[in-house]
């Protein structure tokens, strides 16, 4: 009889061998099917077994495992409840699926030993607790779940329901002053946040610049790079218990005046001084700046203590379109200029060194926020999906009360196209995520984090994706670059626009609550539904319609009757849709990462001394054809592609760029001014072959 060890020896080598090719040259995926049933033999020997659900909920819970579900429902409800999670069928769909729910996600004994719980258990904790003692809302997150239509992203799946836990939330936005109290408030709340599992990324365009004046005296102040090393060292130190590292970012404007020295720190020849080798970077670019490269003129960098000193407004404040020819005139302001072209040259090689800057595009996602009578939208996150309104907090001395303003959380989930689909159950299936991640957004109470909270209490700002689109028009043999793709893309994300803000006015209406400041947004006064009200988004494609067959697309007249209903109840969310990467939870769904393409038919994963390959969902001699790698795939196709889907969210996408290495910088460069021209809001990492960059799994779904 083979021992546990010999088993795994066993499963990690037929999964192995789904490279190899069959007499037809197909892989042999059989081979993964076979590992699956092999590594479940082992999980099942791992397994503790109780004669009854109750009392392996009493065990758990006593034992300080799960939260007490006894205080929120009674045995007879947690017996129906169980029993119904245990009826709906669920089998892994791979070999990855399986090993990736069973490394990452199933509760574990304390010496990490046995095996606690099955798939359709850990889904029934999560959905107890999502759920808050509604027994028919439990049902409805386990239907979700356990179909793998609805996926919490990682912090709700991994902790939601357990007695020790992080928190549920993703990730944070914050911003900081030009003053040592705001500098100072903001590293202990980004440790505060790391510590308990969100990443966090920080806006440093307001601090002065390298060289400039304090108290008046000059060349005194040391720049923004002090600080984002510091921040740096406080997510190493405050790392989430050891479990995996804190994970942060820091974000400048292009018009600062140290965003050379910024952009310097992640080349590979960098002084080791001023190296910022675990943060990420990213730049805030205002349109301005594309237009300045389009003529081919140079590009001011400003002083941006000396901007605030002369109009009382700080540089990243300011609307560059109205100011900019007066900075550039004003003697007051210290500047430098460099070629706008040589600027994006420099981006593009620094990307291909080291995958970074992110590029947030300021212009293009205020110019299309329903809020921007609220407030405005001045940076992004980890992965550049989030987009709300931020302000600026005023820390004072102590004795002096704080002017606390309001930062931002993101609670993600994503829903699984393919399955969304094929079950039918569209409006359900976007209904159940927002509830889900309504109760996420209610729930949170960072206490540490003041600005986060203030936001989180008034906005209820959530942010629900999508995972599988490349999966799913593979299945259906549509190419992701074609014409067909963006027709599905077009009508399937405005019924996700459509229902989600469906469920935000009937949660308004339930509720009697609203976001503050409804009243100002381009919801109340009936712009935002413009678009909409004015024609259809029915499928122009044949092929495409009938993919659709059995589902209600919402007419323009719908959307009037929609508009109509907002106008009267409201909505409780000021944001609602963001589209993460979702790389690290798709694996347990069996799908393709957010919408993006994939990268290979057959990846490749290194787990410790031993190599995991996981085929493509739906992988087969029909449908290899239409599982184009990223890197093959033209990128202005890929940009058309997230354009459509963009026109639909009220947030971003998190999108990254496929190059292959010998790209050149004004290749690169292109890309980034398309994308700009097309409206995105956001680029994540620029991806080649030669570099591996590792996902925020803070912020992935």
């Amino acid at each position: 009889m083979k021992t546990i060890d010999e088993k795994r020896y066993n499963h990690i080598e037929l999964n192995n061998e789904v490279t190899k090719r069959k007499d037809d040259g197909f892989f042999d995926l059989e081979k993964d099917q076979e590992a699956l049933e092999v590594y479940l033999q082992e999980i099942e020997d791992k397994t503790i077994y109780f004669d009854s659900e109750i009392e392996r909920l009493h065990y758990l819970v006593d034992n300080d495992f799960y939260f007490d579900v006894f205080q929120k429902y009674s045995e007879s409800q947690l017996i129906e409840i169980t029993e119904y999670a245990r009826r709906i069928n669920f089998r892994f769909a791979s070999y990855m699926s399986a090993s990736k729910f069973y490394k990452d996600y199933a509760m574990k004994t304390n010496d990490k030993e046995n095996i606690l719980e099955d798939y359709n258990q850990h889904v029934t904790i999560v959905a107890l607790y999502l759920a808050d003692g509604d027994i028919a809302l439990a049902k409805r997150f386990i239907s979700a779940m356990v179909e793998q239509r609805y996926q919490p992203a990682t912090p709700t799946f991994l902790n939601a329901g357990r007695a020790r836990r992080g928190e549920l939330v993703s990730c944070f936005l914050l911003e900081v002053d030009d003053s040592l109290n705001s500098i100072n408030f903001i590293d202990s709340t980004a440790k505060q946040l790391s510590k308990i599992g969100g990443g966090v990324a920080i806006n440093l365009s307001k601090l002065r610049a390298r060289g400039e004046a304090i108290k008046g005296i000059k060349g005194v102040a040391k720049g923004v790079l002090p600080v984002a090393k510091s921040l740096e060292g406080g997510f190493s130190y405050a790392d989430q218990l050891g479990q995996r590292p804190g994970a942060g970012a820091v974000y400048l404007n292009i018009f600062h005046y140290d965003v050379e020295e910024f952009l310097d720190t992640k080349k590979v020849n960098a002084d080791e001084d001023l190296r910022l080798s675990t943060i990420s970077t990213g730049l805030i670019v205002p349109s301005k700046f594309f237009e300045l490269a389009k003529e081919g003129k140079e590009f001011y960098m400003f002083a941006p203590h000396t901007v605030y000193q002369e109009y009382g407004v700080t540089l990243d404040d300011l609307n560059l379109d109205e100011y900019y020819d007066a900075l550039v005139d004003n003697p007051n302001v210290d500047k430098k200029k460099k070629d706008a072209r040589e600027m994006l040259n420099t981006i593009a090689q620094t990307q291909l060194q080291s995958g970074y800057p992110y590029l947030m595009f300021k212009d293009n996602a205020n110019k299309v926020h329903p809020n921007s009578n609220i407030g405005q939208i001045k940076m992004s996150n980890l992965c550049t999906e989030i987009f709300q309104l931020q302000e600026t907090s005023i820390i004072n001395d102590y004795g002096t009360e704080d002017e606390i303003k309001r930062d931002i959380s993101c609670n993600l989930g994503s829903l699984n196209i393919v399955n969304v689909m094929e079950s039918g159950k569209f409006r359900d299936s976007v209904a159940t995520g927002m509830d889900a991640l309504t109760f996420v957004s209610d729930e949170a109470n960072i206490q540490n984090a003041p600005g986060v909270k203030k936001a989180n209490s008034e906005l209820h700002s959530v942010g629900l994706g999508v995972m599988n689109l490349h999966g799913y028009l593979a299945k259906n043999q549509i190419g992701y670059e074609s014409e067909e793709a963006k027709d599905f893309a077009n009508t399937f994300f405005m019924m996700l626009n459509y229902y989600s803000i469906l469920r935000s006015m009937e949660i308004a209406k339930e509720r009697q609550t609203i976001f503050k400041d409804f009243d100002k947004s381009d919801y109340a006064n009936g712009k935002y539904f413009e678009y909409y009200t004015t024609q259809s988004f029915e499928p122009q494609y044949e092929k495409v319609r009938r993919l659709f067959e059995g589902l209600d697309i919402p007419t323009a007249e719908d959307w009037k009757e929609l508009q109509a209903q907002v106008e009267e109840h409201g909505l409780y969310h000021a944001y609602r849709l963001a589209i993460a990467p979702t790389q690290s939870i798709s694996y347990v769904q069996n799908a393709t990462p957010s919408v993006m393409p994939i990268v290979d038919q057959i990846e490749r994963r290194t787990y410790g001394n031993s190599e995991t390959f996981y085929p493509m969902p739906f992988l087969s001699p029909q449908t290899m054809w239409y599982y184009k790698s990223a890197f093959n795939t033209d990128q202005m196709k890929l940009i058309d592609l997230i354009s459509t889907i963009q026109t639909h969210v009220d947030q971003g996408i998190s999108t990254i760029l496929y190059v292959n290495s010998e790209v050149s910088t004004r290749e690169l460069s292109r890309l980034y001014v398309y994308a700009h021209h097309k409206g995105l809001k956001s680029l994540y990492y620029t991806r080649n072959k030669l570099l591996s960059v590792d996902e925020c799994t803070s912020c992935s779904v």
